[in-house]
Parts: C-alpha cells; sequence; structure tokens
C-alpha cells in the first residue's frame, strides 16, 4: 500500500512517515501543496495525509482540485483543533476524514487503514481468504493461524492482493503501489516475489490471468 503526506513541518512529515513505513506502507512526501497536488495528479496512491495549512496552495485547494480531476483516493486531512470551519471545508471539498492537531501517530494511523480498508469495500481490520488472515491493525498474515514470515515487499503484495481480493490486478499496479517514486521499478521483480508468496502461503489462492495479472480468491471462488 502506498501513502502520500503532504505536510509542511519537517519533524511532522517525518515522524508520520517512519511511522507508516514501520508499518509497512510505502511514503512519499511532499511539503507544500504545489508538490502535493502534483504528486496525487500523477501518481497512484491508496490513500494521502494531507495537512490544510500549507504553503503555496493550501490543502482544500489541493483536495478540490484532486476532486475535480477524478482522483478518488481517501484522504485524511490534518486541521487545527481550535478551526471546526476547516474541517467543515475540508469534508466540503472532498476530504474522507481529518485529524486534530495535536494528536497521537496512532490515530493517524488507525485512521488512514480505516479509510483504505473502507475504500476497498472491507468493514473489518481483519481481511480474510480461505485460510489466509491479513491483520491490518498488528501488519501480520496467517496461513491457518500459523504467521508467515514475510519480507517487506511480500507483505506488501498479499495485502494489496487482499485489499483487492476477486479483483485481477496488473503487474503495472502493482509496482504502482509497492514501490516509491524514486524506485527503480521492474514489472518482472513482481513475477518473483508472487512465487516466493505461494510458495509461503502453501495454498492455490493467486490465480495468474493470462495477459492481466493476478487475482487471490478464496478456493470456493476460483474460477
Amino acid at each position: 500500500m502506498r501513502i502520500l503526506v503532504v505536510e509542511d513541518d519537517i519533524n511532522l512529515n517525518r515522524q508520520l512517515a517512519d511511522a507508516l513505513k514501520e508499518s509497512g506502507y510505502v511514503v512519499d512526501q511532499a511539503f507544500d501543496g504545489e508538490e502535493g497536488h502534483y504528486l496525487g495528479d500523477t501518481e497512484p496512491y491508496d490513500a494521502v495525509i494531507l495537512d490544510i495549512g500549507l504553503p503555496v496552495m493550501d490543502g482544500i485547494s489541493v483536495v478540490e482540485k484532486w476532486r475535480l480531476n477524478g482522483k478518488g483516493m481517501p484522504v485524511l486531512m490534518l486541521t487545527a483543533r481550535d478551526r471546526w470551519s476547516d474541517k467543515v471545508s475540508g469534508i466540503d471539498a472532498g476530504a474522507d476524514d481529518y485529524v486534530a492537531k495535536p494528536f497521537h501517530v496512532e490515530e493517524v494511523l488507525a485512521r488512514v487503514r480505516a479509510l483504505i480498508r473502507r475504500a476497498a469495500g472491507h468493514s473489518s481490520s481483519e481481511i480474510i481468504c480461505g485460510p489466509v488472515r491479513l491483520d491490518t491493525k498488528a501488519s501480520k498474515a496467517t496461513v491457518d493461524g500459523v504467521t508467515l514470515k514475510l519480507t517487506s515487499h511480500e507483505f506488501r503484495l498479499l495485502s494489496y492482493l487482499m485489499h483487492h481480493m476477486g479483483q485481477v490486478v496488473s503487474r503495472t499496479e502493482l509496482v504502482e503501489h509497492m514501490y516509491d517514486q524514486d524506485f527503480d521499478r521492474d514489472s518482472n521483480t513482481i513475477e518473483v516475489f508472487v512465487g516466493r508468496l505461494r510458495k509461503k502461503l502453501g495454498v492455490d489462492l493467486i490465480e495468474t490471468v493470462r495477459g492481466l495479472g493476478y487475482r487471490m480468491q478464496a478456493p470456493s471462488e476460483a474460477r
């Protein structure tokens, strides 16, 4: 899963990015509204953390432009505690949720997890596919109750496929959501990670859809 953090406070931006990375996310960072708008307009993100009080272009203008351009990724806005009008304006502009400053990073992480789940149609913090369970809160996966030992890339791959169960996901889409903007992307490496993940899962849940990509679904739903 790939997250964009747009916050002009360098220390807070770094704090959020570090916490997200520790939770298994890929993170891109921007420090003003113009840069944040450009990244959100040109790169695919599973969620965005967006401050309202940004230099160059304010957060409300950023999210308004994204929505006008058809960008539908979930947006969590960071607002000042005593500015209730900012919260209303942010939601009206197209933000999905907000957190007031100062906040606990754990709350931001929880809200991001919830936004991503809802966007993918999941209501619980645990996503189940046959014997495989993905605990989005603890950032771990199990098969028949046994915890899987996954690398960061394998976990990101499994997480994305499980969030989009039943859907065909292309190699390009997986690459875009597994690596940050500066990574030297190669879709051929996805095949390697899929192969490793299949072996670790030990069950046939990841289907190769020739010419299109991959689809993960429970055995009873396999085509």
